[in-house]
């Protein structure tokens, strides 16, 4: 028989309690509910993790510059700090966007474009099944570097010069190459140094610094469960805690986050969500 919400709400305020006494925080609820798993920025999307929730309209923004003239467009927030890295390098007229969101309907055509143009083996190693990918969830783009003719589905995006500056940066605004070199039995999808995903940050750079993909760190976050030993990592003046809740589709969960302290609440699109605190050193 499941635990009722009241009886759990006082079993994770007894427990938040007794942490509260041992680090002098003061606790507030947070109320979580199943439909949260396939929400948010590090929801993992693969052949075996389709997309839940298609991102809303009004939250896309048009992230167009360079040479493109169809529509771009990206989440706000990953749009925002697209635009910031654009404007500290000054490469609006280096770096073009090629690919931000699609929906269903686009990620269909293109996909099946592709089978006829260049061929299943091609399209399998290039093009995601529809409904299993990430541009869907509007928090990913493809880029090219701008110097001539752009291949729109494997555009040129070099690990030199500004590209390369590029990715150094994208780090500290939340982005990360999604499918590395070397990870494709993991990932599913062939080598794309053009495609680049918004996790946000700091996971950018923990994944970056443990050398991990999504699907790795969607596991790895699984060794720091709520109850148990968090995971902690200090850059800068930030120091940040992480931490792991399993959630069912069904279920609705009462927690507690520290009062005052800036969170983030991510699903993972498989078994439950990642807390992330911000807390100043």
């Amino acid at each position: 028989m499941k635990m009722s919400i009241d009886r759990m709400y006082g079993e994770r305020m007894k427990r938040s309690g007794e942490r509260m006494k041992k680090n002098g925080e003061r606790m507030k609820p947070l109320e979580l509910s199943g439909d949260a798993v396939g929400k948010g920025n590090l929801i993992l999307v693969n052949p075996s993790h389709p997309i839940q929730n298609e991102v809303a309209r009004e939250r896309l923004v048009s992230v167009t510059h360079g040479v493109t003239q169809t529509p771009i467009f990206l989440e706000k927030q990953s749009a925002r700090m697209l635009s910031e890295i654009i404007s500290i390098l000054n490469s609006a007229d280096r770096i073009t966007p090629v690919s931000g969101f699609r929906s269903l309907s686009e990620q269909t055509e293109i996909y099946n474009t592709s089978l006829s143009e260049n061929g299943e083996t091609f399209t399998k190693k290039y093009v995601a099944i529809p409904g299993c990918s990430e541009h869907q969830t509007g928090l990913a783009i493809d880029l090219a570097e701008n110097s001539g003719r752009i291949d729109f589905i494997c555009p040129d995006f070099p690990y030199t010069g500004i590209c390369g500056e590029f990715r150094k940066l994208a780090l500290r605004y939340g982005f990360i190459e999604r499918y590395p070199k070397g990870r494709e039995e993991i990932t599913k999808i062939s080598h794309e140094p053009w495609h680049f995903r918004y996790v946000g940050y700091p996971h950018s750079v923990i994944m970056k610094e443990n050398d991990l993909t999504l699907e790795e760190y969607t596991d790895f976050l699984k060794g720091f469960p709520e109850d148990g030993k968090h995971l902690y990592f200090s850059y800068e003046n930030n120091q940040f805690e992480i931490y792991y809740l399993p959630v069912a589709a069904e279920d609705r969960i009462l927690t507690v986050v520290p009062d005052g302290i800036p969170y983030q609440v991510s699903g993972n699109n498989e078994d439950g969500i990642v807390m992330t605190l911000w807390r100043a050193q």
